[in-house]
């Protein structure tokens, strides 16, 4: 179907709901965009109610099934405050959903209210990983995280900058990758946001509302905090990080999640999950420029070249990573600590 064509698709369909929910739609607006192939679109009702309308024809049906099925997780198990879905056509995977506001945390986060924003966004993490059970979503096994790293040498390395690696380059990141995921698949499994992150949590009540959760599977346990915290769009100093990951772990132990026993040993998890997500965004944000015409995501490439740097310097067993990084982007000095 054409652009044209998907869009009157849209429109009728709009149309053909808008009695049953007194939506005015002449208040039709942008809501926004996302990196995949979804728009959302905002319209106020005649009771005084807001809507978001989202329009995902040109994602595949299977994602169109997922985000109602942990739509469904989330709110009806977890109690969290995910979309309620009035409306859903599967035939054009078209939604009506209830508006969570229009504040994300990246819109607000500032020196005064991170501390509580994180620890509303953390209680939410507890509370989606203690409904985990296998069976229920597909696994976050070893070959997608496999996959997903390859992206880094494919599109950013390859195609963005240009390189070709060496044989002993190579190598090095075959060592990279086992080292990476040797330390991921030894973690306990829980159900997995996949995007928990600043920008997919809203200013809401209650807080946080949950966006963009359709992706969701069933994988390692420290995936959400590293995604929390290691983010896209904002860079925290390391006390802040350190701070809220012991808050999360406490609070996690408390409620039987089976967060590994010594902080140490979880933190590094945390670090190595964070290094496996850090190199796919990379590869990710460059895929959005060459190939889908997306180029704004590359303006933050340097903060994820910033992470990796500072996490491979901090653990032996990433020492072909920071050979790796160094031939790559250039060589500094830098100093860290690990546990």
């Amino acid at each position: 179907m054409t652009n044209s064509a998907a869009a009157s698709a849209f429109w009728q369909w709009l149309q053909s709901i808008s009695p049953k929910y007194q939506l005015d739609l002449t208040t039709v607006s942008r809501a926004g965009a996302d990196a995949g192939f979804r728009s959302y679109h905002r319209i106020a009702a005649a009771d005084g109610r807001s809507f978001i309308a989202m329009n995902a024809e040109g994602e595949t049906p299977e994602s169109f099934a997922s985000f109602i099925k942990v739509d469904g997780l989330l709110r009806n198990e977890a109690g969290l405050n995910a979309p309620e879905i009035f409306e859903a056509d599967t035939d054009h995977r078209f939604m009506l959903l209830s508006d969570l506001g229009r504040e994300t945390y990246l819109d607000v986060l500032n020196e005064d209210n991170a501390r509580e924003l994180m620890d509303r966004a953390t209680t939410a993490l507890v509370a989606w990983q203690k409904i985990s059970r296998p069976n229920v979503l597909p696994a976050y096994s070893r070959e997608v995280l496999q996959r997903e790293l390859e992206l880094f040498p494919t599109w950013y390395v390859g195609r963005h900058r240009g390189v070709e690696w060496t044989e002993e380059q190579q190598k090095w990141w075959r060592m990279t990758t086992e080292a990476i995921l040797d330390t991921n698949c030894r973690e306990a499994l829980v159900f997995v946001h996949r995007d928990f992150m600043p920008r997919n949590l809203m200013v809401s009540d209650p807080m946080p509302g949950i966006l963009d959760f359709q992706d969701a599977l069933y994988g390692p346990l420290s995936y959400d905090i590293a995604s929390l915290l290691r983010d896209a769009f904002i860079s925290w100093d390391e006390s802040f990080v350190l701070d809220t990951t012991i808050r999360y772990w406490e609070k996690a132990r408390k409620a039987g999640i089976p967060v590994p026993a010594d902080f140490g040993n979880f933190y590094r998890d945390v670090e190595f999950m964070g290094v496996q997500r850090h190199l796919k965004v990379l590869g990710i944000f460059a895929r959005l420029n060459y190939r889908d015409g997306k180029p704004k995501y590359l303006e933050d490439t340097p903060r994820f070249i910033q992470y990796v740097r500072k996490t491979a310097r901090r653990y032996i067993q990433l020492s072909p990573l920071t050979h790796l990084i160094d031939d790559l982007e250039g060589s500094e000095t830098s100093f860290g600590y690990t546990f």
